[in-house]
């Protein structure tokens, strides 16, 4: 299926369960939004395809779901580490100051009027989310995405205009 019209939102952990269900982690912090996905296309580097949600529920407060036609614990197993993508139109708009990290890959990094590199992917550690950045020269760092540091985000034109603290590029 092609990217266009599909939308990133979460993606699978592990099986939960022995009917096929996936524990799952969504991009969101509007309550609900889990809930009202209905139809998915789950995507990892190997396969593609879409699904309708069968069930839905919550363990330990995190998003569990049933896809119709994954039955089996050997078949959800195929499907781990996969990105769960929605219909555009059904992407939740979002609050002021908050971003799809979807939207944030491939966004330019620039400070002080030089592009230093592209958002090549999130990383999370427990505290603030991670834009792992690739630097021009080649280079892979991680910069905490913190209001403190990227000042000013514009997904539409892809670029984060940040101030970084010193040294953080030579870590």
């Amino acid at each position: 299926m092609p990217d266009s019209g599909w939308v990133a939102v979460g993606r699978l952990l592990r099986t939960r369960g022995r009917s096929g269900e996936l524990l799952a982690e969504i991009d969101s912090t509007q309550p609900g939004r889990a809930e009202k996905i209905a139809r998915v296309l789950l995507r990892r580097t190997d396969r593609e395809a879409p699904f309708e949600v069968e069930n839905f529920w919550r363990h330990d407060g995190r998003p569990v779901f049933k896809f119709t036609g994954i039955d089996s614990i050997s078949e959800a197993e195929l499907w781990e580490g996969s990105e769960i993508l929605v219909p555009e139109a059904d992407r939740v708009a979002l609050e002021a100051g908050e971003f799809y990290r979807a939207d944030l890959i491939g966004c330019q990094i620039e400070s002080q009027g030089s592009v230093l590199g592209t958002v090549a992917g999130i990383e999370e550690s427990g505290g603030p989310l991670l834009l792992r950045v690739t630097l021009t020269d080649g280079r892979e760092v991680l910069i905490p995405f913190a209001r403190s540091i990227c000042k000013e985000i514009d997904v539409a034109a892809k670029r984060i205009q940040v101030e970084l603290p010193a040294g953080l590029l030579e870590l």
